[in-house]
């Protein structure tokens, strides 16, 4: 049976709502100030994981209208989202196990909240995790091979490596709601695959820095339960908790299972408008010109047009 409170190893990851906003507000203030002070957001980042910004700059009040716009936290949150969905097209191309997905899915989660998106590229950072989580996972894959199927420098996710581990504090075991639905679903066995798309809705959301896995299981099962009508889902709650001699009430755990389908019912997936509006900002932060971008971009469809022919592999905006 799968355990569905917060063991001392999991709780040092998960926050209540208020802690969680602190979180989100304390990175992106901070890239906005660097946004001032620098001319640009974006942090240089070394092999050994050693971190760089330019040289500060001097401004006057003449150029005050035409300075980046910094992303604010909405927008923060849907690029990563999007990102977050890139990862699992990423996980899908290459035919890793779900655990593979989970696990690099929760590190990409955690390393933003230590960081904003500004300062550090969520492209870079989510093959830099699916890289770091086929290795905790035992399934083996090098950075030049992860690199090469998607078209994307592997040079790159070495560098990011070390800062990754650094940003997870090296706490690199993960336990994914994912498990915890087959240690319930011994019970329910016609619920197991409804329940898993319901994690899948569940895992795009903050509820994985709220509640343990195991509630978050509950939560995926439950509402697989109501389409299926399996089991009196209360009454099995009320056994779980018998069986557990929890302190927790049936009330509680409800209350619990409650808030996470708030969390997924507010959910919003960004659109293309909302992306291309959010990466020109972004762009903007990292002092990038659209002249730039346009010789940046025909240089690299030159030279990684035949690769993407030939692998297919998922585009990465």
């Amino acid at each position: 049976m799968a355990d569905f409170h917060t063991s001392t190893h999991r709780a040092n990851w998960i926050f209540s709502p208020q802690e969680l906003v602190e979180k989100y507000k304390a990175a992106n203030q901070r890239a906005i100030q660097a946004l001032e002070k620098y001319g640009t957001t974006q942090m240089e980042v070394d092999a050994d994981g050693s971190l760089s910004y330019p040289e500060p700059i001097a401004r006057d009040n003449a150029d005050k209208h035409s300075r980046p716009k910094p992303l604010n936290i909405e927008e923060e949150q849907f690029m990563r989202v999007f990102y977050e969905n890139k990862l699992r097209e990423v996980c899908s191309a290459f035919y890793f196990p779900n655990k593979i997905q989970a696990t690099a899915l929760i590190y990409f989660k955690r390393f933003y909240l230590q960081w904003s998106v500004m300062e550090h590229h969520p492209k870079h950072i989510m093959l830099t995790c699916v890289y770091a989580a086929c290795k905790i996972e035992e399934n083996h894959v090098s950075a030049e091979e992860l690199g090469k199927g998607i078209s994307q420098d592997h040079q790159m996710i070495l560098n990011y490596e070390m800062i990754v581990y650094q940003s997870l504090e090296f706490d690199l075991i993960v336990y994914a709601p994912y498990r915890s639905v087959e240690g319930f679903v011994n019970d329910m066995e016609d619920l197991q695959e409804t329940a898993r798309l319901e994690v899948d809705k569940i895992m795009l959301t903050d509820a994985p820095h709220l509640f343990p896995p195991g509630q978050l299981a509950l939560a995926a099962l439950r509402n697989a339960n109501e389409m299926h009508r399996v089991l009196d889902f209360e009454g099995y709650l009320r056994r779980i908790l018998a069986r557990q001699n929890s302190e927790h009430t049936i009330l509680q755990l409800i209350e619990s299972l409650d808030a996470i389908d708030a969390w997924v019912r507010k959910f919003k997936f960004p659109t293309e408008k909302d992306m291309k509006h959010i990466n020109r900002k972004l762009k903007s932060c990292w002092g990038h010109s659209s002249h730039d971008d346009k010789k940046r971009e025909k240089k690299r469809h030159k030279s990684h047009k035949s690769l993407n022919e030939a692998h297919n592999g998922p585009s990465l905006a």
